[in-house]
């Protein structure tokens, strides 16, 4: 079977390990599924940039492709950037979109990971209040989305969870941490619910300064791969026929 070929858009970034960490999550992506094709591209800052993956592409006469936004959200980028850009491509391609990233099962499971990777045990679970800090947006579906992990992941056994943002919505990061403080949990730990490192991963650390625990980004966490191939693989399935029809 010829399979789409898997094309991971990232944002992104001025800063260097942005870039190393999305090379490294597509690296475990293909250790994953060795069989499936995968190329890597940024909407800004980086190269390759898009355009000039899907023109080589193209010109290598590749049909097929799964173009997957690497955002934990569906906002301003999902909705706008990345239609945008994919309308420009060449007539030749075929190009499905897949979802966003989050929500996840398995996104929880990575946070979890790198909190237990950070010092925490299971067992600390309910004494421990844990900041949920996302990047922000001014997009009203982004923050409710958030707020709603926040709630499931609270029911998973934490003493608390509460949301966090870096940009744009409020609470930032360092009022969740001494808002958990009052209500009592024993001890905080802020959660980055962010891909890779760069300047608002750094503020959401900065404002973790009062907390006990800080864990690292999700970057190319098991989880995450397999997050990347369930969309992959939901994309490129046809569509189901309508009743009826």
């Amino acid at each position: 079977m010829n399979r789409p070929v898997l094309l991971v858009i990232a944002h992104g970034s001025r800063d260097p390990r942005h870039a190393a960490t999305v090379h490294a999550l597509v690296e475990r992506v293909r250790s994953l599924r060795p069989e499936l094709r995968v190329e890597t591209c940024f909407l800004d800052f980086d190269v390759p940039s898009v355009p000039g993956v899907l023109d080589s592409l193209a010109a290598e006469g590749v049909r097929d492709v799964v173009a997957l936004p690497l955002l934990l959200t569906r906002a301003f980028h999902a909705k706008a950037d990345v239609p945008a850009v994919l309308a420009e491509a060449d007539a030749r391609l075929r190009i499905r979109r897949a979802d966003v990233l989050g929500p996840s099962p398995l996104l929880l499971a990575a946070l979890e990971r790198r909190l237990y990777e950070a010092g925490l045990t299971p067992a600390d679970k309910s004494s421990t209040g844990v900041v949920l800090a996302s990047a922000g947006s001014t997009d009203p579906e982004a923050i409710a989305v958030i707020a709603a992990i926040a709630r499931e992941w609270r029911h998973t056994g934490w003493c608390a969870v509460r949301p966090a943002f870096a940009s744009a919505s409020l609470p930032r990061t360092e009022d969740a941490v001494r808002a958990l403080r009052a209500l009592g949990c024993e001890r905080v730990a802020v959660a980055p619910y962010v891909l890779a490192p760069g300047f608002l991963p750094d503020r959401i650390a900065r404002g973790a300064a009062e907390a006990d625990v800080l864990a690292d980004v999700l970057g190319p966490a098991p989880e995450v791969a397999r997050v990347l191939l369930e969309r992959y693989d939901a994309a490129r399935l046809p569509l189901p026929a309508a009743a009826g029809v």
